[in-house]
């Protein structure tokens, strides 16, 4: 991701570059983060632009005759940040965490560097990617990772705005100027966070239940970040907020849940991923359980069973969801 003040366009296109040297041009832009792959039978042709901004990344155009891939190997490089994909026109193939995505026409998905990922179009059309670093929107989503992989439907509320927005600021050319450079990056970080789900929050945190609402919001997003610890407790969380136990108690109570069972939601959420995640395979379902926070095997099954309908086992094999 970039740094502080970076700023710089680049402008990739295939159109008078000879087929044999598409694929090299390509991989050069990528640099090592992905790896670009020819499709059997089909040139690779690009025409794109992308804007490299502080704590953001745009990227508007399309790509076809090739696939583009984060490996297991690069996937090592650290790099944590989270992508929103639009599928402006066309279809467009991604795969990972398991699931083989086909995005028509106006719908989008969020997606993490820190998965092996898999772009590829499926047929002609343009897309729009925004990457911001995951210390960005983590702090504005109350579960981040839950909201990977999930198609967002062309409808949801701010998309096309994000995007209408986002190209406008292209076309403009505003976002040479520094001052609008960094007002234009953090209206796309809210817009974003609006699209996945932090609106309802925002609203309620300027009304007149704004604090109660804020520190819900503060002790969900502690209890996400920090669920796989067995001893987090009502106690230790409300210790951080400056709260009593009983007063954030009851602010989960309002919400129309319990301090545990939000907890145990949220580590039941983890292992589930985990169990669906190839990475995990080798790693027995106890192991899992007791990773996620989990202290007792017999007590996880059960909680497990009454979420999802099926076993930590069927899960990981394939027979439910």
């Amino acid at each position: 991701m970039s740094g502080k003040d970076e700023f710089s366009i680049f402008n990739v296109s295939t159109d008078h570059i000879p087929e044999d040297e598409r694929v090299p041009l390509l991989r050069e832009f990528y640099c090592r983060g992905v790896e670009v792959e020819v499709r059997e039978g089909k040139p690779a042709a690009a025409s794109f632009t992308s804007h490299v901004l502080p704590e953001a990344q745009l990227l508007i155009g399309g790509l076809c005759g090739a696939r583009v891939v984060r490996t297991k190997h690069l996937v090592a490089d650290g790099d944590d940040s989270l992508a929103l994909i639009v599928n402006r026109s066309g279809v467009l193939g991604i795969s990972e965490r398991g699931h083989d995505l086909r995005l028509r026409a106006g719908e989008a998905v969020l997606t993490s560097a820190e998965d092996v990922t898999i772009f590829e179009r499926l047929s002609l059309g343009s897309g729009f990617s925004l990457r911001v670093p995951r210390r960005v929107l983590a702090p504005m989503i109350v579960d981040v990772d839950d909201a990977v992989m999930r198609v967002i439907p062309e409808s949801t509320t701010g998309l096309r705005l994000l995007v209408d927005y986002a190209i406008a600021l292209v076309h403009e050319k505003v976002l040479a100027v520094p001052a609008m450079r960094q007002l234009g990056v953090a209206h796309l970080h809210d817009l974003l966070a609006l699209v996945l789900g932090a609106t309802d929050h925002a609203r309620e945190s300027t009304g007149r239940r704004g604090i109660k609402a804020a520190r819900l919001q503060k002790a969900k997003f502690l209890i996400v970040n920090n669920c796989w610890q067995q001893d987090i407790s009502v106690a230790n969380v409300a210790q951080e907020l400056g709260v009593t136990p009983r007063y954030l108690q009851r602010l989960f109570e309002a919400d129309g849940k319990t301090f545990s069972s939000f907890l145990t939601e949220q580590r039941l959420k983890r292992a589930h991923r985990m169990l669906r995640e190839p990475d995990f395979a080798e790693r027995p379902v106890s192991s899992i359980a007791y990773d996620v926070g989990f202290g007792d095997l017999s007590y996880f099954n059960r909680c497990f069973r009454r979420a999802y309908g099926a076993t930590p086992s069927d899960v990981r094999s394939g027979e439910a969801l």
